[in-house]
């Protein structure tokens, strides 16, 4: 069956408004014409006479006749925003014509009964803006008539599956050779093309990824107010979650991590089971999704509401560390010089504090803070956590890809000091730290998306004490 279809300012004036407005303006989500225009700029990069195919996710069974939620492929989503599973995306560029073409699941009442209402051809075409829709059952005829005479392929070397599919597509094609097919001559990997393009957000974008940090702000916030010891570290996961969906973000990005006392030294912590003790600090590591984009948020506070003083000198260390690093930001400016800027503040943070030890100048040439800041500085953010797109890294592992409008990454400094780790001086052990914010790069500077999610001492002491 086939359907056819005959569009440094360091800013936070919009973040603001929401936090101030002290609820959402209405859930932002991207249109028809933002993924057509996700679409245009990736077939100006195709060559004349190409086709490039995108595949949509798979659903995952859970346990017997049960799937996992359903997690969209996010370059299939990024060009169609359609969201079943098994589809099939087709990017066909003629000489002087550009045509989407989806194959997706058929209308089927026996199979919504038990498993959901489908978009179906009709309503594909109509409502996502595609020029034709067919069912997947059609899927293999009509991509050996659109094969026949193109140059190019693109596809996304890394999806293994759309890989072997392509391939034997391929040698369908030229096993007719002798009855006057012409096959393609050469397949090109999509994943740098979609990357770049991925890398830097629209306006749209961009108010969607404002509104899930909004959101995810809240949560950290009540995550805060809820605190206390005695409590299970899952329990305040729930409270995220809570606040997660209570406006309109259904799903949290990733697993979340509530890590209390020294479970903060395990960077993925995500068992989340254990209980909250006095005297401790908790972390927590979690962001919302709110149509299909990601916030990553992290925070560190005193499960009973209050600092001690060894962990008020950590945490202020780490939390200025984060603010140089992020008024640095502009355009031009790379990771690389963040990180510099990174391991000059904690390297002598640290050393001040007593912890490391020697001449400064060679602890801060060697990095010696690398000891207890043992991940990265920060990554890009998007459709996924950590988002695509090239760091530009050099043979000495330094990222020198400079930083253009419309990138959003996140900043997050840490130090880490295990329980177990006896060349620590006692009052240090057990500590872990990691403050996060996502950060919007403008044209001559950023915008802090997380600037409303507390983050100070004397903030987060007056929050708890409510």
């Amino acid at each position: 069956m086939t359907i056819s279809n005959q569009t440094k300012d360091n800013s936070n004036q919009q973040a603001s408004a929401h936090a101030n407005g002290k609820h959402l303006p209405g859930i932002a989500s991207l249109s028809t014409q933002d993924f057509k225009a996700h679409r245009d700029s990736f077939f100006a990069n195709m060559a004349d006479n190409s086709i490039a195919f995108f595949a949509a996710a798979t659903e995952v069974t859970r346990s017997n006749d049960t799937e996992f939620s359903f997690c969209q492929n996010k370059n299939f989503y990024y060009l169609s925003g359609f969201n079943e599973p098994d589809a099939l995306l087709v990017l066909l560029k003629r000489e002087h014509s550009q045509q989407t073409i989806l194959f997706s699941l058929p209308k089927d009442k026996n199979q919504e009964v038990w498993h959901g209402r489908r978009v179906g051809q009709e309503q594909a075409c109509s409502v996502y803006g595609v020029d034709q829709c067919f069912t997947l059952d059609e899927k293999d005829q009509h991509i050996a008539e659109y094969l026949n005479g193109i140059t190019q392929v693109y596809f996304t070397f890394d999806d293994q599956p759309l890989t072997q599919t392509v391939f034997a597509w391929l040698a369908k094609v030229r096993a007719t050779i002798r009855q006057g097919t012409k096959a393609p001559s050469k397949v090109v990997d999509a994943s740098p093309i979609i990357n770049e393009l991925r890398l830097i957000k629209s306006d749209n974008e961009i108010e969607v990824m404002r509104q899930v940090n909004y959101i995810s702000c809240l949560a950290h916030q009540r995550a805060m107010e809820k605190t206390q010891a005695g409590l299970y570290e899952y329990q305040i996961e729930n409270e995220i979650r809570h606040e997660f969906t209570r406006h309109g973000a259904r799903y949290a990005a990733y697993a979340t991590i509530v890590a209390g006392g020294d479970n903060a030294n395990i960077l993925h912590y995500t068992d989340n089971s254990e209980t909250l003790n006095d005297n401790e600090l908790l972390l927590i590591d979690a962001g919302g999704e709110l149509a299909g984009y990601a916030a990553d948020i992290t925070r560190t506070f005193p499960v009973n509401g209050k600092f001690t003083a060894p962990q008020k000198a950590l945490y202020q260390l780490v939390l200025d560390s984060k603010s140089s690093v992020i008024e640095a930001i502009k355009p031009g400016v790379t990771f690389a010089k963040l990180n510099e800027i990174a391991n000059q503040e904690l390297t002598t943070g640290l050393y001040n504090l007593g912890i490391l030890s020697g001449d400064l100048a060679t602890l801060i040439a060697e990095k010696a803070c690398k000891k207890y800041f043992i991940h990265g500085l920060g990554h890009w953010l998007g459709l996924d956590v950590h988002d695509v797109g090239d760091y530009h890294i050099n043979q000495d592992k330094a990222q020198l890809r400079e930083f253009a409008q419309g990138m959003v990454l996140t900043i997050e400094p840490g130090l880490y000091m295990p329980l177990d780790d006896t060349e620590l001086d006692a009052q240090w052990r057990g500590i872990g730290i990691r403050i996060e914010d996502n950060i919007v790069v403008t044209e001559q500077g950023y915008e802090n998306l997380t600037a409303d999610c507390p983050e100070t001492i004397n903030d987060i002491e007056a929050l708890m004490a409510r």
